[in-house]
């Protein structure tokens, strides 16, 4: 029996095999168990796995299997995020409608998915693009309209002139669109959005009771909502019936204003431009930047002056009033007021535009700053401030609002950096927006008995335009309401929204009659959700938003969705390359296959050629499914078994930081299961274990046995607790390393061997669930380790007689001595230098003083 191979195919085979006859991963609602909701983030089907999806989803697997093991009622289900602009683009490079692709790519993913063997319940299994899942999007938009939460107004987008449609910003590469290079226009289009901002107060404050999300997540949620106190001013515009509002966190700076910033787009501006040519081609300029935030921050800073001054609401000095492309129409007032000596980015601009800096603020500390240099920013006292100079920020604060609200000028004001969402995508594959617009009625919502307004599944986009704006059979359609002609909303949501809520599906999936049932309130709030920290703000906040708006509408009853959040890290490939002869330099991953698109493999490559070094090996590259330096985890699975691919996922590093993929790594995962292979097969060959006796154990058989004791209270710490899955593999490979010195001769010495042998494979069934199938039945039991419950630690078997004391002298480790349990120190103090090692090192040298940390240390100070 020894000489039984392991073959991962077959072992992994029959495991998944007997849990599909089984149905073993088939949750049910049972209000008597407690219940445990995993859930790793939906992938988008792309087409194929990348090993980021591996570790995220084995992740997810590791804590459910744990769970179930103790006892839970554990749910963990998957779906398909299946709606979006990749499956445009795979369509026109592909000549096959979006659909086809999707759900051909779907059919192989979750082939992919079950060769890992995860616990999933894939009776629950969900896709985005199916019309009995965009149906409840379609039905809760109308619930959002109905209460004033979803709302139609102008919004600005990136507008391809040739191909006549909407791009996202990703699709604007230097000003021009991705697959025309026309120049990108800037377009106010009608727009559908949803008032997320009614929530942001409760959005942010959540966040405090969020304990079990990390503090990073956290923040950037907080800093993407946004909330300051601030001031609104108003500053007349000369010889004009308007005035300018602004708002301002720094309302102490407000006497250093030299000039006001106004956006392309702003009404002001464009009245200033009706007269002048050179203003009107900047305008049109600045139509073709890109409007991010992001990008702004980076661009360089131009203006134009408009001719128009606003009046100073302190001074009544006049102020020129200018137009800059780093503000934004759609952000805030479209307006801001400049103040160069205390804003980088102001300063950055009067310094190009020779525009005043009049310093208004000093640091407390008295000394000068250096305005030639750069913006003082720091809060301080006021100067050159009239009847406010000395005061601190607070005081300025309070004491600027009160003046400038008793003159009608200013007011408080909280504001918010968050935006309400706009859902409207020009483009076809998504979820239809159920409208009609009729001539004569107007905008006319879908009745709930005509849900869903199903997306056409055929069609194969040109790139020119929505096709469904083209399509008469799907837009011409009767008005619901007087019956006579209209035309049917052809704008399709954000994708957003579709993940928004998915996880709250999964508890009703099969519901054909509602969106969800009381099933959801069984088992959510989702316990512990798992996916990437590019995710930390719009999905999970959209989540956050939409439970509420389902709150608030009575579906559910609970506030948030996710109470525990796991951000893992990215894995990372290394990217090798050589030069051939022929002088052309090929790249490989570790498994020496070919790499063609590595950019910055042939980066790094070139970097090492022009500095005259050889090109060898280089580069650490981030997988992902958008380049083809990842991994094939298909590869991974045929050449050394799920189980290996989840072991080095799970022991490589801990889940939140970052995995570097290593070839050796995978072999030496692979190495170790079959040493476990063989210690279960070598000790199962000696026939069954007879009972353990009533005779006391040795002192090698408690010995061992502590350690197996105090590798479950590790183990569980490790995966139940702190998340630590690579320490809990290592205690258990540091057991079979103890299991390996410990010679076994009797049937007492078997016993503890077996019970060892069954505690490591119960720890590791979480991480390496086929082959510890297959070695529970090997050690004899009929049984099968998935219905298994987790092991527990027998205190006493953690007593021990004697404890092992490290001694250093003068903090320098020189010998270990042992001592009964519980000695008191003098005891431990007089065996320490009686020990013959430790008295060589103190030789003649007087012993200054003994330091006793009981059951660990004593260190000798001479």
């Amino acid at each position: 029996m020894t000489d039984i191979p392991y073959r991962p195919a077959e072992v992994e085979a029959e495991a998944q095999a007997y849990w599909d006859s089984h149905r073993s991963f088939r949750a049910t609602e049972d209000p008597a168990r407690e219940k445990y909701y995993c859930l790793s983030m939906f992938p988008y089907p792309s087409g194929r796995l990348h090993m980021g999806h591996v570790r995220n989803y084995t992740i997810g697997d590791v804590i459910s299997r744990y769970q179930r093991m103790r006892g839970r009622n554990v749910l963990q289900p998957m779906g398909w995020d299946a709606f979006g602009l990749p499956a445009e683009n795979a369509a026109m490079a592909n000549g096959v409608p979006p659909a086809r692709w999707t759900y051909d790519n779907i059919d192989y993913m979750r082939r992919q998915l079950k060769s890992l063997g995860l616990a999933i319940d894939w009776d629950r299994e969900v896709a985005t693009c199916r019309p009995d899942y965009y149906r409840w999007n379609q039905w809760l938009f109308l619930r959002m309209r109905e209460k004033g939460i979803a709302y139609k107004t102008t919004g600005v987008v990136n507008w391809d002139p040739v191909d006549q449609t909407v791009l996202a910003n990703e699709q604007v590469v230097d000003g021009r669109g991705w697959r025309t290079g026309a120049l990108v226009e800037k377009r106010e289009i009608p727009m559908y959005y949803l008032r997320i901002t009614a929530y942001a107060g409760e959005l942010l404050q959540a966040l405090d009771g969020l304990a079990g999300w990390p503090e990073r997540v956290r923040t950037m949620q907080a800093n993407w909502i946004g909330r300051s106190e601030g001031l609104e001013i108003d500053f007349p515009i000369e010889d004009r019936d308007e005035h300018l509002s602004i708002f301002t966190t720094r309302p102490d700076t407000l006497h250093g204003v030299t000039y006001m910033a106004i956006a392309p787009e702003h009404p002001l501006a464009l009245a200033a431009a009706q007269d002048n040519l050179e203003l009107r081609v900047f305008i049109d300029e600045c139509r073709h930047q890109a409007v991010t935030e992001a990008a702004l921050e980076t661009a360089e800073k131009r203006g134009m002056p408009t001719g128009f001054h606003a009046i100073h609401p302190l001074t009544g000095q006049r102020v020129p009033v200018w137009v800059a492309n780093f503000v934004l129409m759609s952000y805030g007032t479209g307006a801001v007021m400049s103040v160069p000596a205390h804003d980088q980015r102001d300063w950055e601009f009067a310094r190009r535009y020779g525009l005043p800096v009049h310093e208004v603020i000093r640091p407390a500390d008295g000394s000068l700053p250096d305005l030639e240099r750069a913006a003082f920013t720091d809060h301080g006292r006021l100067i050159n401030s009239g009847s406010f100079d000395g005061l601190d920020f607070d005081g300025a604060f309070d004491a600027i609002a009160r003046h400038l609200e008793g003159q009608a000028t200013g007011r408080r004001r909280t504001h918010w950096r968050l935006r309400d969402w706009g859902i409207s995508r020009q483009r076809y594959w998504g979820c239809p927006i159920p409208l009609v617009h009729c001539p004569s009625c107007g905008e006319v919502a879908v009745p709930d008995d005509q849900l869903p307004v199903v997306l056409p599944d055929n069609l194969v986009p040109d790139g020119s335009g929505n096709p469904l704006a083209k399509l008469a059979a799907f837009r011409d359609c009767s008005c619901p309401q007087c019956g006579g002609p209209a035309r049917r909303e052809t704008d399709t949501m954000d994708t957003f929204v579709d993940s928004s809520w998915y996880f709250l599906r999964y508890a009703s999936a099969d519901q054909q009659q509602r969106m969800i049932d009381e099933r959801a309130a069984y088992w959510l709030p989702v316990d512990q959700y798992i996916g990437g920290i590019e995710h930390a703000i719009l999905h999970l906040l959209y989540s956050r938003f939409w439970t509420r708006v389902m709150r608030d509408l009575g579906l559910v009853q609970l506030d948030e969705p996710f109470t525990n959040l796991l951000t893992q890290g990215m894995v990372l490939n290394e990217i090798f390359f050589r030069r051939p002869a022929s002088g052309r330099i090929e790249y490989f991953n570790p498994a020496d296959v070919r790499v063609e698109n590595d950019e910055r493999g042939r980066r790094i490559a070139a970097t090492l050629l022009a500095d005259g070094r050889p090109v060898e090996s280089g580069g650490i590259g981030t997988m992902s499914k958008s380049k083809a330096n990842g991994v094939d985890p298909n590869r991974l699975v045929e050449q050394y078994g799920a189980d290996t691919a989840r072991l080095f996922i799970m022991f490589a590093a801990p889940p939140e930081q970052s995995l570097e993929w290593s070839e050796e790594g995978v072999q030496g995962a692979f190495r170790f299961l079959k040493r476990l292979w063989r210690a279960v097969q070598l000790h199962a060959a000696g026939g069954p274990v007879a009972a353990a006796g009533t005779a006391a154990p040795g002192e090698a058989q408690q010995a061992l046995r502590r350690v197996l004791h105090q590798t479950i209270a590790k183990v569980s710490d490790d995966i139940g607790r702190r998340y630590t899955f690579n320490t809990a593999i290592a205690a258990n490979m540091e057991l079979l390393n103890e299991l390996a010195r410990f010679q076994a001769g009797t049937p007492a010495d078997r016993a503890v061997v077996q019970e060892v042998l069954e505690g490591v494979v119960l720890m590791l069934s979480p991480m390496v669930p086929h082959i510890c199938h297959r070695l529970w039945r090997v050690l004899g039991h009929a049984t099968a380790v998935v219905d298994e419950r987790w092991p527990m630690v027998d205190a006493a078997a953690l007593a021990a007689d004697t404890v092992e004391v490290v001694v250093q002298v003068n903090g320098k480790v020189r010998g270990r001595i042992s001592v009964p349990a519980g000695s008191g120190e003098a005891a431990v103090r007089e065996a320490a230098l009686a020990d013959a090692d430790v008295a060589r090192h103190v030789g003649d040298r007087a012993v200054r003083r003994v330091i006793v940390v009981p059951g660990k240390l004593v260190n000798v100070v001479v």
